[in-house]
């Protein structure tokens, strides 16, 4: 087994619990392990401190596993993922659909599963992860008894790690299936569906903003496959409207309000910015705004354009909404954190000539949960904030 030797203070993040181990914190690496292999971690001065999978393509080159020397196989992966599902069930006694394992945060770095009845969706970002993607599997079918398997392997990640990206079946027969969602039915397809087939992180979120939908009239940017449109129709909305630039997802958004039959929901497929410039010309106004676009950013090169595209939909969203009414607004961009979003917030009801006042704060579902120690585990923001002229 190769061992790599961490440089003094080499060790100060993962002394508070951090997983990763980057290039510039090692001192030196020996063994020769390969790309995928398991080494042993020590610190300077000699001290063992764990192990982890090796990639020296990478800026990150260990990924931690364990503190302690153990056997990286079946009953390893068994016990975590077993642990992560006793979790979710505390979560969401009556589901048998969430996040059932979120990479570091259930202390398997790089691996993501997503539960949808009784199929799965994998998702693998480190190297050591997809090099054994089929005993992930074995352990999986032992666990759920699952009707199919698929990945989702479709991710920058992935390149980054030296990985192909792919997407298909790997175990059983895969075919659509209805999640019930606090009493909205959408249908999955975990193959074709964004992401693993749906944004399981926004559930929560998506309760909270139907208490302030009944009799209200609502705008879902960014729809999708209409999660946050349906929640606001479902608990009495006066009226919904869903954009997305996506035909697809319309077509399926479309077919969600009719699984559902609401009456009270259409949709649009549109530029969310020019439709908001429209409405603005129009001088439309609505009681809602939701904001749920995908990440403006992958990288930490592109932050001031992000920046600039958040305002944009922000201060316009803002002016196209009737006094007192709400704006739900989410960034999933991980380079921007929770003080930068919310200064983008503060900055877009600035040029709107708006007062504004948080009503919540929110993140992920807790399905999706966070290392406070791990920023990179922290991802989505969420705000609902009132709009007062």
């Amino acid at each position: 087994m190769g061992q790599v030797i961490l440089r003094k203070d080499g060790d100060k993040r993962i002394l508070k619990g951090h997983l990763w181990i980057f290039s510039n914190e090692i001192k030196e690496i020996k063994g020769n392990p390969k790309i995928g292999d398991i080494v042993d971690v020590y610190q300077y001065n000699g001290k063992f401190f764990g192990i982890g999978f090796f990639n020296p393509h990478s800026l990150i080159s260990v990924r931690l596993l364990s503190l302690e020397r153990t056997e990286i196989g079946y009953n390893f992966f068994r016990e975590r993922i077993s642990n992560a599902y006793r979790y979710r069930k505390i979560l969401y006694p009556d589901s048998e659909t969430f996040r059932l394992v979120h990479g570091e945060s259930d202390f398997l770095p790089g691996l993501v599963v997503d539960k949808y009845n009784d199929l799965l969706a994998v998702q693998t970002f480190s190297y050591g992860m997809d090099m054994r993607l089929n005993l992930i599997c074995d352990v999986l079918e032992d666990l759920f008894k699952p009707a199919g398997i698929v990945e989702r392997n479709e991710s920058p990640l992935r390149e980054i790690e030296g990985l192909e990206n792919r997407k298909g079946i790997l175990r059983g027969n895969v075919k659509e299936t209805i999640f019930e969602d606090d009493g909205v039915k959408f249908k999955i397809d975990l193959l074709s569906g964004q992401k693993t087939g749906f944004y399981l992180d926004q559930r929560e979120n998506r309760k909270v903003v139907r208490r302030f939908a009944k009799g209200k009239r609502v705008l879902d940017c960014f729809t999708n496959e209409g999660g946050f449109a349906l929640h606001c129709a479902y608990t009495g909305a006066e009226s919904v409207v869903g954009i997305d630039v996506s035909n697809v997802a319309i077509e399926k958004a479309r077919a969600n309000a009719d699984l559902n039959n609401l009456k009270n929901v259409e949709f649009e497929v549109a530029d969310v910015f020019d439709k908001l410039r429209e409405y603005l010309n129009r001088n439309e106004k609505f009681d809602i705004v939701i904001l749920d676009p995908p990440s403006f950013t992958k990288t930490k090169r592109m932050v001031r354009s992000a920046l600039s595209g958040y305002r944009e939909i922000n201060s316009t969203a803002m002016k196209i909404l009737n006094p007192g009414g709400i704006l739900a607004t989410a960034s999933c961009s991980h380079h921007i954190d929770d003080e930068m979003f919310m200064n983008v917030i503060i900055e877009s009801s600035i040029m709107a000539k708006k007062k504004i006042r948080l009503v919540e704060w929110r993140g992920a579902s807790p399905d999706h949960p966070v290392l406070p120690s791990m920023p990179e585990t922290k991802y989505l923001k969420f705000g609902i904030f009132q709009v007062i002229d």
